[in-house]
Protein backbone atom coordinates (compact mmCIF):
# COMPACT_ATOMS: atom_id res chain seq x y z
CA UNK A 1 0.00 0.00 0.00
CA UNK A 2 1.13 3.53 -1.26
CA UNK A 3 1.36 5.90 1.62
CA UNK A 4 1.06 9.85 1.20
CA UNK A 5 3.90 11.97 2.87
CA UNK A 6 3.67 15.36 2.68
CA UNK A 7 7.46 17.39 2.93
CA UNK A 8 7.19 20.89 4.74
CA UNK A 9 10.03 23.12 4.38
CA UNK A 10 11.11 27.04 3.31
CA UNK A 11 14.21 25.41 1.60
CA UNK A 12 13.98 24.76 -1.51
CA UNK A 13 17.16 22.14 -1.84
CA UNK A 14 15.87 20.29 1.17
CA UNK A 15 12.43 20.12 0.21
CA UNK A 16 12.63 18.41 -3.16
CA UNK A 17 15.31 16.33 -2.06
CA UNK A 18 13.36 14.60 0.28
CA UNK A 19 10.76 14.35 -2.29
CA UNK A 20 12.88 13.04 -4.45
CA UNK A 21 14.14 10.31 -2.49
CA UNK A 22 10.77 8.88 -0.23
CA UNK A 23 9.06 9.21 -3.54
CA UNK A 24 12.17 6.66 -5.19
CA UNK A 25 10.98 4.73 -2.14
CA UNK A 26 7.33 4.50 -3.29
CA UNK A 27 5.83 6.79 -1.41
CA UNK A 28 3.04 9.44 -2.48
CA UNK A 29 4.88 12.88 -1.94
CA UNK A 30 3.52 16.48 -2.05
CA UNK A 31 5.61 19.35 -0.96
CA UNK A 32 5.02 22.69 0.65
CA UNK A 33 7.25 25.32 1.07
CA UNK A 34 5.45 26.95 4.79
CA UNK A 35 2.94 26.42 6.98
CA UNK A 36 0.51 28.25 6.02
CA UNK A 37 0.44 26.22 2.92
CA UNK A 38 0.66 23.12 4.13
CA UNK A 39 -2.31 23.95 6.27
CA UNK A 40 -4.36 24.65 2.91
CA UNK A 41 -3.11 21.85 1.78
CA UNK A 42 -4.59 19.49 4.52
CA UNK A 43 -7.89 20.86 4.35
CA UNK A 44 -8.08 18.71 0.87
CA UNK A 45 -5.88 15.84 1.29
CA UNK A 46 -5.02 13.20 4.24
CA UNK A 47 -1.54 12.51 4.35
CA UNK A 48 -0.12 9.72 6.27
CA UNK A 49 3.48 11.17 7.56
CA UNK A 50 3.97 15.26 7.59
CA UNK A 51 7.72 16.16 7.80
CA UNK A 52 8.40 20.00 8.90
CA UNK A 53 10.82 21.60 9.19
CA UNK A 54 10.76 23.64 12.75
CA UNK A 55 11.97 27.06 11.96
CA UNK A 56 10.06 28.54 9.09
CA UNK A 57 8.75 32.06 8.47
CA UNK A 58 4.74 32.53 8.49
CA UNK A 59 3.94 29.79 10.64
CA UNK A 60 6.74 27.50 12.22
CA UNK A 61 7.17 23.66 12.90
CA UNK A 62 5.50 23.71 16.11
CA UNK A 63 2.39 25.97 15.57
CA UNK A 64 1.91 23.75 12.46
CA UNK A 65 1.89 20.57 14.60
CA UNK A 66 -0.59 21.76 16.83
CA UNK A 67 -2.87 22.87 13.86
CA UNK A 68 -2.07 19.10 12.40
CA UNK A 69 -3.32 17.55 16.04
CA UNK A 70 -6.54 19.86 15.42
CA UNK A 71 -7.56 18.93 11.43
CA UNK A 72 -5.54 16.15 11.01
CA UNK A 73 -5.18 14.04 14.20
CA UNK A 74 -4.12 10.71 12.20
CA UNK A 75 -1.12 11.96 10.42
CA UNK A 76 2.07 11.55 12.33
CA UNK A 77 4.47 14.53 12.22
CA UNK A 78 8.33 14.34 12.25
CA UNK A 79 9.93 17.68 13.08
CA UNK A 80 13.50 18.84 11.58
CA UNK A 81 15.55 20.87 13.90
CA UNK A 82 18.97 21.87 14.03
CA UNK A 83 21.79 20.09 16.17
CA UNK A 84 21.49 21.84 19.50
CA UNK A 85 18.09 22.83 19.46
CA UNK A 86 17.18 19.41 21.83
CA UNK A 87 14.76 21.87 23.90
CA UNK A 88 12.83 22.46 20.95
CA UNK A 89 13.04 18.97 20.09
CA UNK A 90 11.78 17.91 23.73
CA UNK A 91 8.29 20.49 23.11
CA UNK A 92 7.67 19.35 20.02
CA UNK A 93 7.34 15.91 21.02
CA UNK A 94 4.76 16.45 24.78
CA UNK A 95 3.25 18.67 21.99
CA UNK A 96 2.36 15.37 19.57
CA UNK A 97 5.25 14.70 16.84
CA UNK A 98 5.76 11.51 16.94
CA UNK A 99 9.59 11.52 15.93
CA UNK A 100 12.48 14.26 15.19
CA UNK A 101 15.66 14.69 12.70
CA UNK A 102 18.51 16.59 13.13
CA UNK A 103 19.90 18.53 10.28
CA UNK A 104 22.60 18.42 8.50
CA UNK A 105 19.98 15.21 7.54
CA UNK A 106 21.40 11.77 6.40
CA UNK A 107 18.48 10.77 3.74
CA UNK A 108 18.63 7.23 4.83
CA UNK A 109 18.03 7.52 7.89
CA UNK A 110 15.41 9.25 6.93
CA UNK A 111 13.55 6.78 4.63
CA UNK A 112 14.18 4.01 8.07
CA UNK A 113 11.96 6.46 10.42
CA UNK A 114 9.44 6.82 7.49
CA UNK A 115 8.95 3.10 7.19
CA UNK A 116 9.25 2.43 10.79
CA UNK A 117 5.88 5.01 10.96
CA UNK A 118 4.77 3.13 7.73
CA UNK A 119 4.98 -0.28 9.57
CA UNK A 120 2.81 1.53 12.61
CA UNK A 121 0.44 2.70 10.60
CA UNK A 122 -0.08 -0.61 8.79
CA UNK A 123 -0.60 -2.32 12.23
CA UNK A 124 -2.88 0.85 13.38
CA UNK A 125 -5.20 0.13 10.15
CA UNK A 126 -5.07 -3.26 10.74
CA UNK A 127 -6.35 -3.43 14.23
CA UNK A 128 -8.74 -0.75 12.91
CA UNK A 129 -10.05 -3.18 10.35
CA UNK A 130 -9.97 -6.16 13.07
CA UNK A 131 -11.89 -4.27 15.57
CA UNK A 132 -14.16 -3.15 13.64
CA UNK A 133 -15.02 -6.90 12.12
CA UNK A 134 -14.97 -8.41 15.75
CA UNK A 135 -17.18 -5.02 16.25
CA UNK A 136 -19.67 -6.35 13.44
CA UNK A 137 -19.58 -10.02 14.43
CA UNK A 138 -19.38 -9.87 18.13
CA UNK A 139 -20.37 -6.87 19.66
CA UNK A 140 -20.30 -7.81 23.14
CA UNK A 141 -18.41 -5.09 25.56
CA UNK A 142 -14.57 -6.24 25.14
CA UNK A 143 -15.01 -9.69 25.05
CA UNK A 144 -12.79 -11.23 22.53
CA UNK A 145 -12.63 -14.58 20.85
CA UNK A 146 -13.44 -16.56 18.14
CA UNK A 147 -13.49 -20.20 19.67
CA UNK A 148 -16.26 -22.68 19.74
CA UNK A 149 -16.31 -21.84 23.30
CA UNK A 150 -16.53 -18.26 23.04
CA UNK A 151 -19.02 -18.31 20.45
CA UNK A 152 -21.32 -20.55 22.45
CA UNK A 153 -21.60 -17.60 24.96
CA UNK A 154 -22.37 -14.83 22.64
CA UNK A 155 -25.15 -17.10 21.25
CA UNK A 156 -25.94 -17.03 24.86
CA UNK A 157 -26.08 -13.98 25.58
CA UNK A 158 -27.84 -13.18 22.39
CA UNK A 159 -30.78 -15.22 23.98
CA UNK A 160 -30.91 -13.94 27.86
CA UNK A 161 -30.52 -9.94 26.70
CA UNK A 162 -33.64 -9.21 25.43
CA UNK A 163 -35.64 -11.35 28.75
CA UNK A 164 -36.22 -10.18 32.57
CA UNK A 165 -35.01 -13.61 33.55
CA UNK A 166 -31.90 -13.68 36.32
CA UNK A 167 -28.85 -14.83 35.25
CA UNK A 168 -25.88 -16.09 37.01
CA UNK A 169 -22.53 -15.84 35.06
CA UNK A 170 -19.68 -18.75 36.76
CA UNK A 171 -16.06 -18.93 35.57
CA UNK A 172 -12.25 -18.29 37.45
CA UNK A 173 -11.23 -14.56 38.29
CA UNK A 174 -9.96 -12.98 35.65
CA UNK A 175 -12.15 -14.78 32.70
CA UNK A 176 -14.52 -11.68 32.10
CA UNK A 177 -17.31 -12.19 33.81
CA UNK A 178 -18.36 -8.19 34.67
CA UNK A 179 -18.00 -7.99 30.40
CA UNK A 180 -20.70 -10.69 29.95
CA UNK A 181 -22.81 -8.82 32.46
CA UNK A 182 -22.46 -5.51 30.71
CA UNK A 183 -22.50 -7.24 27.32
CA UNK A 184 -26.42 -8.70 28.60
CA UNK A 185 -27.44 -5.27 29.53
CA UNK A 186 -25.70 -3.30 26.77
CA UNK A 187 -28.21 -5.55 24.40
CA UNK A 188 -31.58 -5.43 26.70
CA UNK A 189 -34.01 -3.16 26.47
CA UNK A 190 -32.98 -1.47 29.69
CA UNK A 191 -29.23 -0.58 27.93
CA UNK A 192 -29.93 3.47 27.89
CA UNK A 193 -30.43 2.62 31.66
CA UNK A 194 -28.05 2.47 34.66
CA UNK A 195 -26.11 -0.30 35.01
CA UNK A 196 -24.60 -0.40 38.55
CA UNK A 197 -22.23 -3.26 39.54
CA UNK A 198 -21.29 -3.78 43.19
CA UNK A 199 -18.25 -6.46 44.20
CA UNK A 200 -20.00 -8.15 47.43
CA UNK A 201 -16.52 -9.80 47.91
CA UNK A 202 -15.21 -6.05 49.11
CA UNK A 203 -17.75 -4.79 51.46
CA UNK A 204 -17.80 -5.39 55.02
CA UNK A 205 -20.05 -8.11 56.83
CA UNK A 206 -22.04 -5.63 58.56
CA UNK A 207 -22.36 -3.27 56.06
CA UNK A 208 -24.35 -5.79 53.46
CA UNK A 209 -27.67 -4.52 53.89
CA UNK A 210 -27.30 -0.86 53.73
CA UNK A 211 -25.43 -0.65 50.55
CA UNK A 212 -27.82 -3.64 48.87
CA UNK A 213 -31.20 -1.84 50.33
CA UNK A 214 -29.85 2.33 51.70
CA UNK A 215 -30.60 3.55 54.72
CA UNK A 216 -32.66 6.32 56.30
CA UNK A 217 -31.23 9.16 58.62
CA UNK A 218 -31.08 7.94 62.27
CA UNK A 219 -31.15 4.63 61.22
CA UNK A 220 -27.99 3.74 62.96
CA UNK A 221 -24.39 6.01 64.57
CA UNK A 222 -23.42 8.03 61.95
CA UNK A 223 -26.62 7.89 59.48
CA UNK A 224 -26.89 11.43 59.21
CA UNK A 225 -28.35 11.64 56.13
CA UNK A 226 -30.66 9.33 53.80
CA UNK A 227 -28.46 7.37 51.24
CA UNK A 228 -29.90 4.98 48.83
CA UNK A 229 -28.95 1.41 48.20
CA UNK A 230 -27.61 -0.50 44.66
CA UNK A 231 -31.28 -1.59 44.23
CA UNK A 232 -32.38 1.57 44.01
CA UNK A 233 -29.78 3.83 42.40
CA UNK A 234 -30.15 0.61 39.59
CA UNK A 235 -34.14 1.20 38.93
CA UNK A 236 -35.37 0.96 35.61
CA UNK A 237 -31.97 -0.67 34.50
CA UNK A 238 -29.80 -3.35 35.54
CA UNK A 239 -28.31 -4.27 39.39
CA UNK A 240 -24.65 -6.95 38.96
CA UNK A 241 -23.86 -8.93 41.89
CA UNK A 242 -20.03 -9.64 41.94
CA UNK A 243 -19.01 -12.78 43.89
CA UNK A 244 -22.36 -13.11 44.91
CA UNK A 245 -21.53 -16.44 46.97
CA UNK A 246 -19.78 -14.16 48.92
CA UNK A 247 -23.15 -12.92 50.59
CA UNK A 248 -23.80 -13.47 54.78
CA UNK A 249 -26.65 -16.09 55.37
CA UNK A 250 -28.29 -13.48 57.14
CA UNK A 251 -28.68 -11.29 54.17
CA UNK A 252 -29.47 -13.84 51.26
CA UNK A 253 -33.05 -14.16 52.53
CA UNK A 254 -33.75 -10.16 52.71
CA UNK A 255 -31.93 -10.88 49.00
CA UNK A 256 -34.26 -13.42 47.89
CA UNK A 257 -37.37 -11.26 49.92
CA UNK A 258 -36.24 -8.32 47.58
CA UNK A 259 -35.95 -10.44 44.07
CA UNK A 260 -39.32 -12.21 44.33
CA UNK A 261 -41.13 -9.15 45.73
CA UNK A 262 -39.56 -6.77 43.72
CA UNK A 263 -39.64 -4.27 46.78
CA UNK A 264 -36.59 -3.23 49.07
CA UNK A 265 -37.28 -1.63 53.28
CA UNK A 266 -34.30 0.34 53.38
CA UNK A 267 -33.00 0.35 57.06
CA UNK A 268 -34.40 2.49 59.78
CA UNK A 269 -37.80 2.14 57.30
CA UNK A 270 -41.34 0.99 57.48
CA UNK A 271 -42.25 2.03 54.05
CA UNK A 272 -41.34 -0.86 51.31
CA UNK A 273 -40.60 0.74 47.61
CA UNK A 274 -40.64 -1.18 44.55
CA UNK A 275 -38.05 -1.93 42.37
CA UNK A 276 -37.92 -2.23 38.82
CA UNK A 277 -34.74 -4.08 37.80
CA UNK A 278 -32.86 -6.77 36.00
CA UNK A 279 -30.54 -8.57 38.42
CA UNK A 280 -27.79 -10.78 36.71
CA UNK A 281 -24.89 -12.55 39.72
CA UNK A 282 -21.57 -14.07 38.93
CA UNK A 283 -19.41 -16.07 41.21
CA UNK A 284 -15.89 -18.21 41.07
CA UNK A 285 -17.19 -20.67 43.57
CA UNK A 286 -19.07 -23.58 43.14
CA UNK A 287 -22.65 -22.55 44.71
CA UNK A 288 -24.07 -26.11 44.18
CA UNK A 289 -21.65 -27.33 46.58
CA UNK A 290 -21.44 -24.34 48.47
CA UNK A 291 -25.45 -24.73 48.85
CA UNK A 292 -24.88 -28.62 50.13
CA UNK A 293 -22.05 -27.23 52.87
CA UNK A 294 -24.76 -24.93 53.98
CA UNK A 295 -22.96 -21.91 52.77
CA UNK A 296 -25.23 -20.28 50.81
CA UNK A 297 -28.63 -20.84 50.72
CA UNK A 298 -30.67 -23.11 48.34
CA UNK A 299 -34.03 -21.31 47.82
CA UNK A 300 -31.69 -18.19 46.32
CA UNK A 301 -29.25 -20.14 44.37
CA UNK A 302 -32.38 -21.72 41.78
CA UNK A 303 -33.67 -18.26 42.03
CA UNK A 304 -30.49 -16.74 40.62
CA UNK A 305 -29.77 -19.46 38.70
CA UNK A 306 -32.76 -19.37 36.03
CA UNK A 307 -30.32 -19.64 33.67
CA UNK A 308 -26.30 -19.94 33.92
CA UNK A 309 -23.45 -18.81 31.48
CA UNK A 310 -20.05 -20.83 32.39
CA UNK A 311 -17.03 -19.08 31.17
CA UNK A 312 -14.79 -21.26 29.86
CA UNK A 313 -10.94 -21.08 31.22
CA UNK A 314 -8.46 -19.43 28.82
CA UNK A 315 -6.63 -22.78 29.13
CA UNK A 316 -9.64 -24.17 27.17
CA UNK A 317 -9.59 -21.53 24.69
CA UNK A 318 -6.14 -20.98 23.59
CA UNK A 319 -6.75 -20.26 19.85
CA UNK A 320 -8.25 -16.86 21.19
CA UNK A 321 -4.90 -16.31 22.72
CA UNK A 322 -2.93 -14.75 19.87
CA UNK A 323 -6.11 -12.72 19.29
CA UNK A 324 -6.08 -11.54 22.80
CA UNK A 325 -2.38 -10.62 22.75
CA UNK A 326 -3.04 -8.36 19.54
CA UNK A 327 -6.15 -6.33 21.19
CA UNK A 328 -3.90 -5.92 24.51
CA UNK A 329 -0.89 -4.40 22.22
CA UNK A 330 -3.24 -2.45 20.40
CA UNK A 331 -5.11 -1.36 23.57
CA UNK A 332 -1.86 -0.33 25.47
CA UNK A 333 -0.01 0.98 22.68
CA UNK A 334 -2.80 3.85 22.68
CA UNK A 335 -2.57 4.16 26.60
CA UNK A 336 1.12 4.14 26.91
CA UNK A 337 1.94 6.16 23.88
CA UNK A 338 4.15 2.99 22.47
CA UNK A 339 4.59 1.85 18.97
CA UNK A 340 5.13 -1.86 19.54
CA UNK A 341 4.04 -3.88 16.45
CA UNK A 342 3.45 -7.66 17.59
CA UNK A 343 5.15 -10.43 19.24
CA UNK A 344 7.68 -12.64 17.75
CA UNK A 345 7.35 -16.20 16.98
CA UNK A 346 9.27 -17.38 20.41
CA UNK A 347 7.88 -15.14 22.61
CA UNK A 348 4.22 -16.31 21.16
CA UNK A 349 5.36 -20.03 21.85
CA UNK A 350 5.89 -19.51 25.47
CA UNK A 351 2.80 -17.27 25.67
CA UNK A 352 0.38 -20.53 24.20
CA UNK A 353 2.59 -22.62 26.34
CA UNK A 354 2.10 -20.90 29.39
CA UNK A 355 -0.27 -22.05 31.95
CA UNK A 356 -2.69 -18.97 32.86
CA UNK A 357 -3.70 -19.14 36.34
CA UNK A 358 -4.65 -15.59 36.41
CA UNK A 359 -6.86 -16.15 33.31
CA UNK A 360 -7.22 -12.81 30.86
CA UNK A 361 -6.46 -10.63 33.55
CA UNK A 362 -3.10 -11.97 34.21
CA UNK A 363 -2.52 -12.22 29.89
CA UNK A 364 -3.65 -7.57 29.95
CA UNK A 365 -1.53 -7.56 33.21
CA UNK A 366 1.71 -9.69 31.31
CA UNK A 367 1.27 -7.47 28.04
CA UNK A 368 0.44 -4.41 29.55
CA UNK A 369 3.93 -4.89 31.02
CA UNK A 370 5.74 -6.23 28.04
CA UNK A 371 4.51 -3.48 25.84
CA UNK A 372 5.74 -0.86 28.75
CA UNK A 373 9.32 -2.51 28.66
CA UNK A 374 9.98 -3.48 25.07
CA UNK A 375 12.88 -1.92 23.58
CA UNK A 376 11.95 -3.24 20.20
CA UNK A 377 9.10 -3.01 17.78
CA UNK A 378 7.69 -6.49 18.68
CA UNK A 379 7.28 -7.99 21.78
CA UNK A 380 10.15 -10.74 22.80
CA UNK A 381 10.82 -13.31 25.37
CA UNK A 382 13.15 -11.16 27.14
CA UNK A 383 10.05 -8.62 27.68
CA UNK A 384 7.96 -11.44 29.63
CA UNK A 385 8.36 -12.13 33.06
CA UNK A 386 10.95 -14.43 34.28
CA UNK A 387 7.79 -16.73 35.51
CA UNK A 388 6.13 -17.13 32.45
CA UNK A 389 9.24 -18.71 30.79
CA UNK A 390 9.29 -21.76 32.71
CA UNK A 391 8.44 -25.22 31.23
CA UNK A 392 4.44 -25.32 30.67
CA UNK A 393 2.78 -28.64 33.29
CA UNK A 394 -0.40 -29.71 33.87
CA UNK A 395 -2.05 -28.44 36.74
CA UNK A 396 -4.79 -30.20 37.82
CA UNK A 397 -7.33 -29.35 40.63
CA UNK A 398 -7.40 -31.06 44.29
CA UNK A 399 -10.55 -32.93 44.32
CA UNK A 400 -9.31 -36.62 42.76
CA UNK A 401 -12.76 -37.31 40.47
CA UNK A 402 -11.79 -33.75 38.84
CA UNK A 403 -8.46 -34.17 38.49
CA UNK A 404 -8.91 -37.97 36.68
CA UNK A 405 -11.31 -36.00 34.74
CA UNK A 406 -9.15 -33.57 33.84
CA UNK A 407 -6.40 -35.49 32.39
CA UNK A 408 -8.70 -38.16 30.86
CA UNK A 409 -9.82 -35.23 28.80
CA UNK A 410 -6.25 -33.37 28.47
CA UNK A 411 -5.28 -37.03 27.27
CA UNK A 412 -7.97 -37.80 24.36
CA UNK A 413 -7.22 -34.45 22.92
CA UNK A 414 -3.78 -35.05 22.94
CA UNK A 415 -4.16 -37.93 21.36
CA UNK A 416 -6.95 -36.81 18.67
CA UNK A 417 -4.46 -33.65 17.97
CA UNK A 418 -1.56 -36.30 17.47
CA UNK A 419 -3.48 -37.87 14.30
CA UNK A 420 -5.25 -35.06 12.99
CA UNK A 421 -8.66 -35.99 14.54
CA UNK A 422 -8.93 -39.44 13.98
CA UNK A 423 -11.32 -41.42 15.60
CA UNK A 424 -10.68 -44.64 14.74
CA UNK A 425 -6.72 -44.13 15.40
CA UNK A 426 -7.26 -42.40 18.62
CA UNK A 427 -9.65 -44.73 19.67
CA UNK A 428 -7.00 -47.89 19.02
CA UNK A 429 -4.41 -45.68 20.57
CA UNK A 430 -6.22 -45.04 23.73
CA UNK A 431 -7.69 -49.59 24.37
CA UNK A 432 -11.09 -48.57 23.67
CA UNK A 433 -13.62 -49.21 21.69
CA UNK A 434 -15.03 -46.72 19.15
CA UNK A 435 -17.96 -46.37 20.58
CA UNK A 436 -16.28 -45.90 24.12
CA UNK A 437 -14.65 -42.84 22.38
CA UNK A 438 -17.52 -40.75 21.53
CA UNK A 439 -19.27 -41.36 24.83
CA UNK A 440 -16.01 -40.12 26.63
CA UNK A 441 -16.17 -37.24 24.21
CA UNK A 442 -19.81 -36.16 24.44
CA UNK A 443 -19.09 -36.48 28.51
CA UNK A 444 -16.38 -34.52 28.81
CA UNK A 445 -17.08 -31.99 26.08
CA UNK A 446 -14.27 -32.20 24.07
CA UNK A 447 -14.78 -29.90 21.04
CA UNK A 448 -13.95 -31.89 17.57
CA UNK A 449 -12.50 -29.53 14.43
Amino acid sequence: MSYSVLVVDDEQEIRESLSLVLTEEGYLCDTADNGETAISMLESTNYDIIISDLKMPKLDGLTLLKKVREVAPDSFVILITSYGSTESAVESLRNGAVDYILKPLDFEEVIARVKNLSSHKDLIRENKFLRSEISAKYNYEQLIGESKSMKRIYDLIDKVAPSTSTVLISGKSGTGKELVARAIHSRSDRANKPFVPINCGAIPETLFESELFGYKKGAFTGAAKDKDGVFKAAHGGTLFLDEVGEIPLQVQVKLLRAIEAKEIKPLGSNVSQQINIRLLAATNRNLAQEVEEGNFREDLYYRLNIIEIDLPALSERKEDIPLLVSYFINRYNEELKRRVTGMDNEAMKVIMNYNWKGEVRELENIIERAVLLSNSERITVEDLPQHTLKPAGLSYPDNLKEASRSFEKAHIVSILNRVNQDKAKTADILGIGLSSLYRKIDELQIDLD
